[in-house]
């Protein structure tokens, strides 16, 4: 029986997630399929700098630098007044300043439903899928090791 995640997520960060995923191309091409996006206005970035990820021994221990990894962030403004932000892994300015684009436009309800059928949903089906195929791939790989004291039970 699997436990009910304690901590909820909005929408916003649902979707936030699938574009912090996806590629430039994956938006682009998912974008020929939504309404235009509104006119926009740069207000911080797009920039690339260095965060630090940390980790857990375990997934429950105590933390740990694990090490650095670039990432690109951009915030703008679109011609409706809604601000859009985003935080991409690496350093692709244009998959930052697009998903910012987007995120602005999800903001709004007259594209809300649109984009997130033709974007947000179809991404997010096909990161899922990609990550249950490399859950079966490891899995696959998987090695029980069982101690002398069971083999002589």
């Amino acid at each position: 029986m699997s436990q009910a995640n304690p901590i909820s997520k909005s929408p916003r960060q649902i979707w936030m997630a699938v574009l912090a995923r996806a590629t430039a191309a994956d938006l682009r091409a998912h974008l020929a399929d939504a309404p235009v996006l509104p006119g926009y206005r740069v207000l911080r970035g797009p920039e690339a700098g260095l965060v630090m990820v940390r980790g857990r021994a375990g997934g429950g221990g105590a933390p740990f630098n694990l090490g650095e990894m670039s990432v690109t962030r951009c915030t703008v403004r679109d011609d409706e007044g809604q601000i859009g932000h985003a935080y991409v892994a690496g350093r692709d300015a244009a998959q930052a300043e697009l998903a910012a684009r987007i995120d602005a436009a999800l903001q709004s309800d007259l594209r809300h439903d649109q984009l997130q059928a033709a974007v947000i949903a179809p991404l997010a089906a096909a990161q899922q899928s990609a990550q249950a195929t490399q859950a079966r791939k490891a899995a696959a790989t998987r090695v029980q090791f069982f101690t002398l004291a069971t083999m002589r039970s």
